[in-house]
């Protein structure tokens, strides 16, 4: 654990608003179990799991075809809880069928946009047809319960109706980041035993077309359990990538095969805890990890999330800038329809072809919900307020991040600019493994630049030190005490792995992997993975703990900081800054940067070097990738890059000074 204090030293920035509070769907939820308090609220949800999360079934509407006899069973101890113990039900009958006998089957329920500026919309009733359609598709192919069936698409309507007829058919979805390379790809559907993928012939990423149905066949080479293959046509015709190469027994276009199903299918009845998805997890050592989800947790757990921190209602519009193969891209689907809310997807980039396409997306669609990462902020901040403020954002009621950490001067941007000094930021973490976030901002706890606002209801958090101790003012280890419904429950094919990740370091408590610490006004701050660890002769230290520092330097973009090998200190730090455009790299910029993370974080942390580079490697959703940057700075072999957008990025670090 890292011995010194973090830089808090922040005002409150935001303060909850009592007119919103009393709208909100947690009061509500509140009053009904007469609950004076948000904070009487999380000690109930902490000490009492069975009260708390047979109420969020209850405020949620979830039905089951027959019901549960106990909500949890820890009789095989904290890692392997059973949940909705004897119950049935399968959630698309929550997510679509049930709606489809109330007013809510006129309304929105998905609406998307292409690069190019195609649009669809599509009701809760049309959703409802095209799912049914998709679901018979299926069937007629000899597929159903319980087989694993892969989603490799681009944000496109297709991606999300396929998602949801797999549920229908009582399948198990396997979805795939759009970006991945062939052995990307044939790993996690060799691994998860997939019968089955949907794909496409293509996508667009800024103007240009990018195939995927021939990365798709490469890897499908060694993976001959998968007997199809359905492809929907993304890419123009005089478009080279769209020319693809087709096996005739496996391959069927989409449009070909779905819209002559019948426009009714019957919801396949499963249990409870039967397997709803296999979405894999990329860790420091290993290969990827394949979270295990049920029709009873991660769905329950993405809708309370939105309800309880986020406030969705009804009608409300959410834009996650996600991919399906990310965690977010499932809570978004799964999230907004149990809320009877609307999905919003974009296929494409949000600073193209102009930097405020992200606005103007939000205004036109009108937005209430959007959810970003830090890093896209901090390479849209250089062009100017001036590309948010001229969009009509007032239907956005907050804006959500997942990703990366803020820094403070990002955080005051979006707050100043895209919500005007008085909206929240639902700062949002946790996990594919926990099916949403351990803590976020919400409308009932004043924020500070970065922070969060404390747990989410429901999530028994804490930070401890080496000898899992509680801590406050000083970095420790983010756990969970208790468990919740949305846990994994484990990993697939290998539940001593999922043991040795998270429970095998204090008893009975899950470790997260993140570093985190909780100021003198209780506000919670995550900083970085401590699977990135940088540990300096016995001091341990957290990259983003340095990355703040240097992205606070107004010369600064972004930053990464990497441990790299020292023959008696065991690491080094080196950073690598990309500059604010018009800056130029110099000697004196790199030692006033040096000079302040030394002054800070003491000097024996002082980097050994600054270096400037061009960009940060990062995958789709601008996560910064430190692995790829320390193996680049070494020379050494990166391995898998299947999940970097951009592969010139590695030149740049080999190339920085």
């Amino acid at each position: 654990m890292s011995t010194h204090t973090f830089p808090f030293g922040q005002d409150i920035a935001w303060q909850p608003n009592p007119d919103w509070i009393a709208q909100s769907n947690l009061q509500q939820f509140m009053e009904r179990h007469a609950i004076g308090s948000y904070d009487a609220l999380l000690t109930r949800s902490f000490e009492d799991i069975s009260w708390f999360w047979d109420a969020v079934m209850e405020d949620l509407d979830i039905r089951f075809t027959h019901p549960y006899s106990q909500i949890v069973d820890l009789s095989d101890g904290a890692p392997f809880p059973r949940w909705c113990v004897d119950g049935q039900m399968n959630i698309v009958d929550n997510c679509l069928d049930k709606w489809q006998e109330s007013a809510a089957a006129s309304e929105p329920a998905f609406i998307w946009e292409g690069e190019e500026g195609r649009t669809a919309t599509l009701t809760y009733a049309q959703l409802h047809r095209e799912v049914c359609r998709c679901a018979n598709a299926l069937r007629g192919l000899g597929l159903g319960k319980g087989d694993a069936i892969g989603l490799y698409m681009p944000m496109i309507p297709e991606l999300a109706i396929a998602f949801l007829a797999v549920i229908k058919i009582g399948g198990i979805i396997l979805p795939l980041f759009s970006g991945y390379g062939r052995s990307a790809i044939r790993s996690r559907l060799q691994d998860g035993g997939a019968k089955a993928v949907f794909s496409a012939d293509g996508f667009l990423r800024r103007g240009q077309p990018v195939a995927m149905k021939s990365t798709l066949d490469m890897a499908l080479a060694d993976v001959p359990g998968v007997r199809h293959v359905i492809v929907a046509k993304r890419l123009p015709a005089s478009s080279p990538a769209s020319r693809i190469d087709w096996q005739k027994q496996r391959d069927h276009w989409w449009h070909e095969l779905i819209p002559s199903q019948a426009d009714e299918a019957e919801t396949t009845p499963t249990a409870a805890e039967d397997p709803l998805m296999i979405i894999y997890t990329s860790g420091t050592t290993g290969p990827p990890k394949g979270a295990v989800h049920t029709h009873c947790g991660f769905p329950i757990k993405a809708a309370q999330d939105m309800r309880h921190a986020m406030d969705v209602k009804p009608g409300d519009r959410v834009y996650w800038m996600t991919d399906m193969g990310w965690m977010m891209g499932p809570w978004l689907v799964l999230g907004t329809l149990l809320n009877r809310a609307a999905m919003f997807f974009f296929d494409g980039a949000g600073d193209y072809p102009s930097v405020d396409r992200v606005w103007e997306l939000c205004a036109r669609h009108r937005i209430t919900l959007l959810g970003l990462s830090p890093m896209l902020v901090r390479t849209l901040m250089p062009h100017g307020a001036d590309f948010v403020t001229r969009h009509d954002l007032s239907r956005l009621r907050a804006v959500g991040s997942t990703g990366s950490p803020w820094g403070p001067a990002s955080w005051r941007w979006i707050f100043d600019h895209a919500l005007e000094g008085r909206k929240p930021i639902f700062n949002y973490t946790g996990g594919t493994e926990i099916s949403g976030g351990i803590l976020a901002g919400s409308f009932f706890k004043p924020l500070k630049p970065a922070a969060f606002g404390g747990p989410i209801p429901g999530m028994d958090a804490d930070v401890v030190d080496e000898s899992g101790s509680p801590v406050r003012g000083q970095v420790g280890d983010l756990i969970v005490r208790q468990p919740w419904i949305g846990m994994t429950r484990g990993f697939w094919g290998d539940n001593e792995r999922y043991l040795d990740t998270y429970w095998r370091r204090f008893e009975g408590v899950w470790v997260h992997g993140d570093f985190c610490a909780i100021d003198e006004d209780d506000m919670w701050f995550i900083l970085g993975r401590s699977d990135d660890t940088i540990n300096i002769a016995g001091k341990r230290l957290g990259p983003a703990e340095v990355e703040t520092l240097v992205n606070a330097h107004p010369a600064v973009t972004e930053s990464a900081a990497v441990a790299v090998p020292h023959p008696v200190k065991d690491n080094d730090v080196v950073v690598f800054a990309v500059l604010q455009p018009g800056v130029d790299a110099s000697e004196s910029l790199r030692t006033t940067l040096q000079e302040r993370i030394t002054t800070e974080l003491g000097r024996p942390l002082r980097p050994k070097e600054v270096r400037f580079c061009a960009a940060l490697p990062k995958t789709r959703n601008a996560k910064v990738m430190h692995r790829l940057i320390r193996a680049a700075y070494l020379g050494e072999d990166p391995g898998d890059i299947s999940a970097l957008e951009d592969p010139a990025t590695l030149q740049a670090i080999q190339k920085s000074a």
